[in-house]
């Protein structure tokens, strides 16, 4: 089975998404309020369709859409949108959009790819509150460490950056300043999402807390890798540019983690 009507949501979003990031290209170019402030009205429309599309989604089949790589693809993105909004509201830093806007327009991309098929009945593995808290903790702070990195991609942008471009982009330390509070946002999501919410399912849809999948691994993988980089930053060794380059490689790993089963197999084969 599948819903027309959450697949035109999902399309139009994308393609608003598209708008706004183009919008966002001309303020980083032009230094216009007025586009900065258009370029945010569609990011917002685009959200709100995305979000129309999510609960089409979850109409259709009776359950939250977080059951396949698709649905997990799609609120993963969804994700994302929020907290760049979140960040956008804190910090007024429309510029950011440049950077975020196209990480959501692939994370897209693959969600199209991937099989959109919608089911009403779940297998019994997925029929468990653990599961939906597993994955909507992981979705959130996987949007969360996205953002981190398209302020560290900034951050190596302005260094780079002449006199005057300097002056437009947001400041070295208030760059830093969001990749450490996205970082301190999605590193709690992720641990009791993530690990503890996922070993309390896998327990119960497989019978055994930990079994090495592929995609338990590269979670464990990416946990140790982000409990490294904050350990580090508390003593003051991880700073600046150093912690724009390890945000930027916390994407990477968190990508192939996600991909991971799609090439490896493993239990979450499904999922």
């Amino acid at each position: 089975m599948t819903s027309a009507l959450d697949a035109r949501f999902f399309w139009l979003s994308f393609w608003t998404y598209l708008a706004a990031f183009l919008v966002f290209s001309v303020y980083a170019a032009v230094r216009k309020r007025g586009v900065g402030i258009a370029a945010t009205a569609a990011f917002l429309a685009a959200f709100a369709l995305h979000t129309a599309g999510l609960a089409a989604r979850w109409i259709v089949t009776t359950h939250p859409p977080l059951s396949t790589m698709y649905e997990y693809a799609v609120t993963m993105s969804w994700a994302v949108a929020l907290s760049f909004i979140v960040v956008m509201a804190r910090f007024r830093r429309m510029v950011l959009g440049v950077i975020v806007s196209p990480v959501l327009l692939v994370v897209l991309v693959i969600a199209s790819l991937l099989p959109k098929e919608a089911s009403k009945q779940l297998m019994p593995a997925l029929q468990s509150y653990w599961f939906y808290i597993h994955v909507t903790l992981a979705a959130c702070a996987e949007g969360a460490f996205i953002v981190a990195a398209g302020a560290g991609i900034i951050y190596l942008i302005r260094r780079g950056a002449g006199a005057g471009e300097k002056d437009f982009l947001p400041s070295r330390d208030l760059l830093e300043e969001i990749i450490m509070r996205s970082l301190r946002i999605g590193y709690p999501l992720f641990t009791i999402g993530a690990l503890f919410a996922g070993a309390i399912w896998a327990q119960y849809a497989w019978g055994r807390f930990w079994s090495w999948d592929p995609k338990e691994t590269g979670s464990l993988v990416l946990w140790l890798y982000y409990t490294l980089v904050l350990h580090q930053n508390v003593r003051g060794v991880w700073r600046g540019k150093t912690l724009a380059v390890l945000a930027i490689v916390g994407l990477a790993i968190a990508i192939v983690s996600f991909l991971g089963n799609l090439f490896f197999g493993g239990m979450h084969a499904y999922i």
